[in-house]
C-alpha cells in the first residue's frame, strides 16, 4: 500500500476520527487515528503493514520492539511478515521498561515499531529502554507519521504514510474555547 491507500483504508474502517481529542501527549487535536480499528481484522492489518516490507527491505536489524499498548499488535504483525523477533516495552511506575522476561543481547540491532507517531514521546521512551537493556536502535518504523516531521528521532524514521493533523495545547485549543467536549481515546494515562 502507498500513503494514499493507507489513509483511504483508515477512513474506510472508521479509524480516522474527527472531533475534539485529548492525545496521550497532553495535546488536543481535531482528528485521531485509531489504528486498533485497522488491526482488528488480521487480513486488513497484514495488507496495510505489508507496505512497510518494501520500505524496510535494505534495513538490517534483529528484533522489533514496540511501546505498549498501541504498537504491540502492529509490531507483532510487522515482525511476523519480516520473520523477526517481536518484543514490547510497557510503563512501570511511569517509566518505559521491559517486563515479562523480555531481554536483549548486548549490541542487538533493534527497529522500534509504533503504529502512529505524534510527538514521538512513547517511541523515545521505548528507545531509551532498548539502550538501557543493551540494544542498539537502528531506526523507527510506523504506519502513520502525524508529527509533520517534528518527532526528531536520532535514527532514521520509516513511516508508511503521513497525515497532517493540527494539535494544540489546552490553552490555545480553539475547540476548548468553543466549549466543545474533549474525548480521550488514547492508551497512555494522562495527568496534567
Amino acid at each position: 500500500m502507498n500513503s494514499d491507500e493507507v489513509i483511504k483504508n483508515y477512513e474506510a474502517h472508521g479509524a480516522l476520527l474527527r472531533g475534539h481529542f485529548l492525545l496521550s501527549s497532553g495535546l488536543h487535536s481535531d482528528a485521531y487515528l485509531q489504528s486498533e480499528l485497522i488491526m482488528q481484522n488480521p487480513a486488513n492489518a497484514k495488507k496495510v503493514i505489508s507496505g512497510l516490507k518494501e520500505v524496510l527491505k535494505d534495513v538490517e536489524f534483529d528484533t522489533i520492539v514496540s511501546p505498549a499498548i498501541g504498537g504491540i499488535r502492529f509490531g507483532y504483525e510487522l515482525a511476523s511478515q519480516l520473520n523477526k523477533r517481536s518484543l514490547f516495552t510497557e510503563r512501570v511506575d511511569g517509566v518505559m521498561t521491559f517486563r515479562r522476561g523480555f531481554t536483549l543481547q548486548k549490541g542487538e540491532r533493534v527497529l522500534v515499531a509504533e503504529d502512529v507517531v505524534t510527538t514521538g514521546k512513547s517511541t523515545k521512551e521505548c528507545m531509551k529502554a532498548i539502550e538501557d537493556a543493551g540494544g542498539v536502535v537502528i531506526g523507527v518504523a510506523s504506519i502513520i507519521d502525524r508529527s509533520s516531521g517534528t518527532a526528531g528521532f536520532s535514527v532514521p524514521f520509516y513511516p508508511l504514510a503521513a497525515v497532517e493533523v493540527k494539535s494544540y495545547t489546552a490553552e490555545e485549543c480553539p475547540m476548548c474555547k468553543e466549549g466543545t467536549p474533549c474525548v480521550k481515546p488514547g492508551s497512555r494515562v494522562f495527568t496534567k
